[in-house]
């Protein structure tokens, strides 16, 4: 199956994401950041609907939108049960599961640690993956709920995907992000890959999306040889000011 995938940046530092089946035009936004710019988008897109919207966590800044946008729109929303803190929800969904947009199968992920209850979204037909706060381009989430240890359990999962998947992650971090990953790491390669980011970013491009395969090579919470390095490296970044 084809899907077509719609990057665009939002409040700060996040991105949204609208997705469409090509095979029957049913369309789902991954998180709702920002209501007001994802029926904007829609609107310029020409795509006409939105069917629903998956949400990978609880926090505002990507539960914002579900209220106003199914009153508009008629979606449903599905996601983790932790989405009802701040959110109506018409499907639970964890580990496990499966949720089909159109004819594109996405299997469900539970993935603790940023939060407890954070899943991805994965279409193993498509090779992509839509995985919110939990893996980023040279970085990873927060601990804001989770444990080292569930976190790093979290990145394993993810790390052992086919290398081509591709990975859309829910914010712009990455210039910080690697230029913490230079302080672990002086490969030339890293220090290429590095100066690539800096470049796209002063040019104004977005370094989402990113692989597995490239996140495995490069990212210094991927590289990290057990949950106490990757803990270690988690409360390093936490105090990084760079």
């Amino acid at each position: 199956m084809t899907l077509d995938v719609h990057l665009f940046p939002c409040r700060s530092d996040n991105y949204g994401f609208l997705i469409r089946d090509t095979a029957t035009g049913v369309v789902a936004a991954v998180d709702t950041p920002d209501a007001e710019r994802i029926l904007q988008e829609l609107e310029a897109l020409g795509w006409g609907r939105l069917d629903l919207i998956l949400n990978t966590h609880w926090h505002p800044d990507h539960t914002e939108g579900d209220e106003r946008l199914k009153a508009e729109t008629g979606c449903e929303i599905v996601g983790p049960e932790e989405v009802r803190r701040v959110a109506p929800l018409d499907r639970v969904v964890a580990d496990g599961d499966v949720v089909m947009v159109g004819e594109t199968r996405f299997e469900v992920t539970a993935t603790p640690g940023h939060t407890l209850g954070h899943v991805v979204f994965r279409s193993v037909e498509n090779q992509l993956a839509f995985v919110g706060d939990t893996l980023f381009a040279l970085g990873c989430g927060r601990l804001f709920e989770g444990t080292p240890e569930q976190m790093w359990a979290s990145l394993q999962a993810l790390a052992a995907w086919p290398e081509a998947t591709v990975v859309w992650c829910a914010h712009e971090y990455t210039a910080s992000n690697a230029r913490f990953t230079l302080t672990l790491d002086d490969r030339p390669e890293t220090r290429a890959h590095a100066e690539a980011i800096f470049a796209a970013r002063a040019r104004g491009e977005p370094t989402v999306p990113t692989t597995i395969g490239t996140e495995r090579r490069f990212n210094p919470f991927l590289t990290a040889v057990d949950a106490a390095q990757f803990a270690a490296r988690r409360a390093a970044k936490d105090g990084f000011s760079g």
